[in-house]
């Protein structure tokens, strides 16, 4: 049996400008973190008792005798892809799908993860992310940037660019007392509102082609950021202020990425003392996130009072085997 453990992201500077049919030709950059509330995916071979060969268990249980005949398309077509048969798969995790925080590219990572475990190979942080971007992207052709995937393989605190050639991820290093600070000051509360990432992201699609002086204004506060960070003489307040900056930029850019109801929240957190926020993941619904200083933070937890709060740690490692017991098999003609 393996199980994997992969984190989820949120992304806090130039979401959009991972889209392929932007970045291509002008290119983008995202500010992202993991951090420490995961999904676990465990994979075995499934004992030869029953009368069907593949068990799949998510929200759904699924009891299949052929790989086609899997309804939850990102696990048939890694099947497929890696060319896995007779397996019991269940997948679980600490916060609820369509949410906005990468949950699904998540998934995909772990699960791509743990099929090369169990044939007992190991691939680097990169062929993971690059993997489960061709199975999202290609394979079960959803809309979408590619940050999520990436983030969930490498873990950490990472400004990712994109070019013509592909993209690089290079590690913010500030040190604990400061990266201890951003986190402190951030404050990540449940909307309690869930939607298909994929159907934001048709829309977002459509609409980059006339949005091309907002992404360029987004992907350089996503470098400004960045700088920010770095600067450890730096005012950290600034980076909440900026948040606040990039989200009114993006909620411009489609019709589908915020709500009312939404619009009314947001506007409770920075009337209790907030300095920014923006919501997490393709818009729609999900996790709000405030950046808010110690001494407003029981004010803006008072104002989301009807949200669910949810404390969190960042985390370095990203996708990680967390048990790795082999087994032998033999794929049976039956």
């Amino acid at each position: 049996m393996i199980i994997t453990r992969t984190p989820f992201r949120m992304s806090f500077f130039g979401g959009g400008t991972d889209f392929e049919s932007y970045f291509k030709e002008h290119g983008g950059a995202v500010l992202s973190t993991t951090f420490d509330k995961y999904c676990y995916v465990s994979v075995r071979h499934l004992p030869r008792f029953f009368d069907y060969w593949n068990e799949i268990i998510y929200s759904k249980i699924e009891r299949v005798q052929h790989t086609d005949e899997i309804m939850h398309p990102a696990v048939r077509n890694a099947m497929k892809m890696k060319d896995m048969h007779e397996l019991r798969l269940s997948y679980d995790a600490d916060l609820p799908a369509r949410s906005g925080l990468g949950t699904s590219s998540s998934f995909a990572v772990g699960m791509l993860n743990a099929f090369s475990a169990l044939k007992g190979k190991k691939l680097s942080k990169r062929q993971l992310a690059d993997e489960a971007i061709y199975l999202e992207r290609v394979l079960c052709n959803e809309s979408g940037g590619i940050q999520d995937q990436i983030a969930a393989a490498f873990g950490g605190l990472n400004l990712i660019s994109f070019g013509a050639d592909g993209y690089e991820v290079r590690p913010v290093d500030i040190s604990k007392e400061r990266k201890d600070e951003l986190n402190d000051r951030l404050m990540l509360f449940f909307t309690g509102f869930s939607r298909f990432s994929s159907d934001i992201q048709q829309g977002t699609v459509k609409a980059l082609k006339d949005k091309y002086a907002e992404l360029k204004e987004m992907t350089e506060l996503t470098f400004e950021a960045e700088r920010l960070l770095r600067n450890e003489d730096a005012d950290l307040n600034e980076f909440g202020r900026m948040l606040d900056h990039t989200w009114k930029l993006k909620r411009g850019i489609s019709n589908g990425i915020s709500t009312g109801s939404i619009d009314d929240m947001y506007s409770a957190g920075i009337k209790a003392g907030a300095l920014g926020g923006k919501l997490l993941g393709a818009g729609g619904g999900g996790f709000l996130l405030f950046y808010a200083e110690p001494d407003r933070q029981e004010a803006v937890r008072e104002a989301m009072k009807e949200l669910l709060y949810i404390p969190f740690r960042f985390e370095q490692e990203g996708t990680a085997i967390v048990h790795d017991e082999q087994e032998s098999f033999e794929k049976t003609e039956r």
